[in-house]
């Protein structure tokens, strides 16, 4: 007969990766293939914004998540990344979407009327 602690736990299938090792390095090839696209992103994309931005900012992406240290997690967060990282090089993505990424996290709430108005808040 099994003990209450061998049968509360639960063997899982992996995703991607077998151990931590293999996970970092699947994150870092993702890290490095979004770096390898900043020139054709600039290019495609005619953003306003530099190299040392998009790379500041993707940086930025990938530290949000440095935390994270479940494989399972690591490999999904990995292929979320892969496919968004596809979306942009394909150019399903426009340039709004793209921009979204360097818009402020805090913005300051409208006081006035004319100011609700205009950011679709209501009065």
């Amino acid at each position: 007969m099994a003990s209450p602690i061998q049968s509360a736990t639960r063997q899982v299938k992996p995703l991607l990766s077998l151990n931590q090792v293999e996970a970092k390095r699947r994150v870092f090839n993702l890290y490095k293939a979004w770096i390898r696209q900043i020139p054709y992103i600039l290019q495609d994309y005619e953003i306003p914004k530099s190299d040392r931005n998009l790379k500041m900012k993707i940086r930025e992406e990938f530290l949000k998540n440095a935390y994270v240290k479940d494989i399972r997690v690591i490999d999904m967060l990995v292929i979320k990344g892969q496919m968004e990282l596809k979306e942009v090089v394909e150019r399903w993505k426009n340039k709004g979407a793209l921009m979204f990424y360097f818009k402020d996290t805090v913005e300051p709430k409208p006081t006035d009327f004319l100011s609700k108005f205009m950011s679709g808040n209501d009065p």
